[in-house]
């Protein structure tokens, strides 16, 4: 069956694979000449020639947009925002990738910029102005802090609950404690919903009381994150009066930097929480009587990972 297509306002419709080969269309075409494509006032400025490139980039914007429907409940390339390529940024550099990999998904989420602007101003009347400016500098803060796989970097926070309670906004505060406790990545901690709390239960690592909330992640891995009392108690007070738990990424990692600034300590973004989580409960397993390797598999579970191997990333080998 054929996908069709369907304008709605300013909604696109479709699968990601047929959005991407729209929008390729208006940045594609074979043969231009190089002085037609860096002129301003050409019209094809800014276009792709390369077949093989044009593959490149559009690979990238289908995992883009597959990533956007699964994590964000996203299906419209034109409600991108950048938010959205700062959470994508951050999610592909806690599996270190490699430089080149990153200059790549920069490159591509560029030209989607590019094609977005074009696509709006040709099928919208008031079009939108996209600006992806953030890809850049998360790539040049991955390189700088050696965040790509030629480099080791470890991001734990060794103060973190000081740079908790020195949050500005409440919401921040819970949404880190809950990064911190469970383990959680930040797209499970910017939009949770009041049927996500599931209560409390004993912990089976530390015999201890714990509340749980169930967040689907990466790869829609659904699963549980344990939370202490008082930080599941904050959470279930902030749903006595709002129907949902939802942050702005770019506020929360703001927060979290400027607190950082503050206090005299490295910012090591929203994942530095992660980090933490990772090493402090490799230690509890281990302090309840279970191997290292017990430890690094269990861990490597909860973090809504499979393989053991990627625990010791957070660990520093």
């Amino acid at each position: 069956m054929i996908d069709k297509f369907i304008i709605r306002g300013n909604k696109m419709r479709g699968s990601v694979y047929y959005q991407t080969a729209e929008l390729t269309k208006v940045i594609f075409k074979e043969g231009i000449k190089k002085e037609e494509r860096v002129d301003p006032k050409h019209l094809y400025y800014q276009y792709v020639t390369s077949y093989k490139t044009m593959e490149t980039y559009r690979s990238v914007w289908n995992n883009f947009g597959n990533y956007l429907k699964e994590h964000w409940k996203l299906k419209d390339f034109e409600q991108i925002t950048a938010e959205h390529i700062e959470a994508y940024f951050e999610y592909k550099i806690e599996y270190y990738p490699s430089k080149q990999y990153l200059e790549k998904l920069s490159s591509a989420l560029g030209k989607l910029e590019i094609a977005l602007n074009k696509y709006s101003i040709k099928k919208h009347e008031n079009w939108k102005v996209y600006n992806f400016e953030i890809r850049q500098q998360k790539l040049n803060n991955a390189r700088k802090l050696k965040q790509v796989s030629n480099g080791y970097h470890n991001r734990v926070y060794h103060l973190a609950d000081d740079i908790i309670d020195n949050l500005e906004s409440i919401k921040h505060k819970i949404a880190a404690r809950i990064q911190l406790q469970g383990g959680a990545r930040s797209e499970a901690v910017t939009f949770i919903k009041k049927d996500q709390l599931k209560g409390f239960r004993i912990d089976n690592i530390t015999n201890k009381e714990v509340g749980v909330i169930t967040t689907k992640e990466k790869g829609g891995k659904m699963g549980d994150i344990l939370l202490d009392l008082d930080t599941y108690s904050s959470l279930e007070e902030y749903f006595e009066s709002h129907k949902q738990f939802k942050l702005i990424y770019q506020d929360y990692a703001n927060d979290i930097r400027n607190t950082c600034i503050m206090l005299d300590i490295k910012p090591e973004g929203t994942h530095g929480f992660r980090w933490t989580f990772a090493q402090n409960r490799v230690r509890a397993y281990q302090e309840h009587g279970y191997s290292y390797e017990q430890s690094l598999q269990g861990v490597s579970w909860e973090m809504k990972h499979f393989r053991a191997s990627i625990t010791e990333h957070y660990l520093g080998f």
